[in-house]
């Protein structure tokens, strides 16, 4: 009988064949044994109960779930419904681990164990051991930052143990810090109305601009402000820091113009790296458009965008140093000094005259002598660089910070999250985040430079979503692939390089 218009048909296989959908997934697995990063889940996460499996299976099952495309925890059911990558993921398992450890993991089940993946409800019930159900709820119209419980600092310090193997592997001094914020809409019922005025989660993360790993990220409800605690954070964040790194800058938008945190950073308070050189985005006040406006035309520069090939390209931008002291940056003589700058844009429309005060524009303008401009502020406590090496230095960071969110909710799973409970989709963000990195540090270290920078999408199309067979030969796992498939050379040049690495710290 036909079962559609075109000439094929769908068929149940009758026997176990051992075929797999995820061929390429194994190589993560890899990645993560050789990076310590079991062994790290297995010495801080305390979450899992006695039954529905350890920590370990939870969180792995849940990175690779997500790296295979999952959206959600039920797409769990699609991993086991594998046969191939079961058999795969139960040889990994008992990888390195002596008899009677093999039999500690085998009492945790009452029953016979059935599955290879632990189910939906077991995931879902491991998630909500991260929520603190004494903890006081936020509420709407009060920014409140829960604190995070003992297992969601678990996930933070297995974080913290990958990013120094990867320090290790690929040594850097200087850290870029790019702080950004962002909004997961969500509809659960305890969700809090974020500014644009629909529930959601507001995460502000910290992305390593040189590893481009997420170093830090901080679940916090949709009503917290972007710019909340933000030194806080940017101190969570240097802790996390692997030995090596003894530079740190940091690059904010106007969300991060705080007087603490700009005294922080100015005045060395941290004791590990000292002064820390930032460019952060000036709040454009009525006192900063007054010192603008005594700005001499002739001390208005072009500022120049520069291609890779280091060409200049005019940009119709102009860039200005200001003097301006505000109040808080001059209480000292012997304090650190700021730098101000301000880059002006002359509108390209100008509104009809008997408009002009009353319209209202989504950005700051400055109207001087006869012409209106678009204003934008830059605090800086950079001495070694231009006013405009400066500017294009702190624009590096634009579209980064919305890149590697976009990454986290849309190719990955952070923008589903599973649960009404707030620790539960804390721990599914930080999971994400370790998903994340763990990608990161796949095409860096073992896809090499051909692959740096591709889409997690183009990973799954050409390595992790392959069609293969897994065949048990001679006490040998064997997973096969087509005769001739081009990713076979890739997958095995891989695997050679992660062989060449260093083994992440048991202890």
């Amino acid at each position: 009988m036909a079962q559609g218009l075109l000439p094929f048909q769908y068929q149940e296989e009758k026997t176990g064949s051992g075929m797999t959908a995820l061929a390429g997934l194994p190589l993560a697995m890899e990645l993560a044994h050789v990076a310590g990063l079991i062994d790290a889940i297995q010495r801080y996460g305390r979450v899992a109960g006695k039954q529905g499996g350890d920590d370990v299976q939870v969180v792995l099952a849940l990175l690779l779930l997500q790296l295979a495309g999952g959206e959600a925890v039920d797409d769990l059911r699609l991993l086991e419904a594998d046969p191939g990558f079961c058999t795969v993921l139960r040889r990994v398992e008992g990888h390195g681990l002596n008899r009677r450890q093999r039999r500690a993991r085998g009492v945790r089940w009452r029953k016979r164990r059935s599955r290879t993946v632990p189910s939906p409800a077991a995931a879902l019930r491991y998630l909500a051991g991260f929520h603190e159900a004494t903890a006081a709820p936020s509420q709407q119209g009060q920014a409140t930052i829960l604190a995070p419980t003992h297992g969601l600092r678990g996930l933070v310090r297995v974080n913290a143990e990958f990013l120094g193997w990867v320090q290790r592997c690929r040594p850097q001094t200087s850290a870029t810090l790019d702080m950004d914020a962002t909004l997961i809409e969500s509809h659960k019922r305890d969700a809090l109305c974020c500014y644009q005025g629909y529930p959601a989660y507001q995460p502000l993360t910290v992305l390593w601009r040189e590893q481009g790993l997420v170093l830090y990220s901080e679940f916090r409800d949709g009503n917290v402000p972007a710019g909340y605690q933000q030194l806080r954070v940017l101190q969570e964040a240097l802790g996390q820091l692997p030995l090596g790194v003894r530079e740190v800058y940091l690059r904010l938008d106007t969300a991060g113009y705080e007087q603490e945190l700009l005294r922080y950073c100015a005045e060395g308070k941290q004791a590990r790296f000292g002064v820390i050189r930032f460019a952060i985005g000036a709040d454009v006040t009525p006192a900063f458009k007054a010192a603008v406006a005594e700005v001499a035309a002739e001390d208005w520069r072009p500022l120049e965008r520069i291609d890779s090939e280091g060409k200049g390209h005019a940009t119709g931008q102009e860039w200005a140093e200001v003097c301006f002291v505000p109040n808080w940056a001059g209480r000292s003589l012997k304090g650190p000094s700021y730098r101000f700058l301000a880059v002006r844009e002359p509108l390209a429309q100008r509104p009809l005259p008997a408009l002009e005060e009353e319209l209202q524009l989504p950005f700051p303008t400055i109207t001087l002598g006869e012409q209106r401009y678009k204003l934008h502020g830059l605090v800086t406590n950079r001495e070694d660089l231009a006013g405009d090496a400066v500017i294009r230095w702190h624009r590096e960071r634009c579209g980064k910070g919305e890149e590697v969110h976009k990454v986290l909710k849309e190719d990955l799973a952070g923008g589903v999250l599973p649960s009404g409970l707030f620790g539960a989709n804390a721990a599914w963000w930080a999971i994400t985040v370790l998903a994340h990195n763990l990608h990161v540090a796949l095409e860096r270290l073992a896809l090499g430079p051909g692959w740096w920078g591709k889409r997690l999408k183009a990973v799954r199309f050409a390595l992790i979503g392959l069609p293969g067979r897994v065949v048990q030969h001679a006490r040998a796992l064997l997973v096969r692939l087509s005769q001739g498939h081009p990713s076979l050379t890739v997958l095995l040049a891989a695997r050679l390089r992660l062989l060449a690495l260093p083994r992440g710290s048991p202890a």
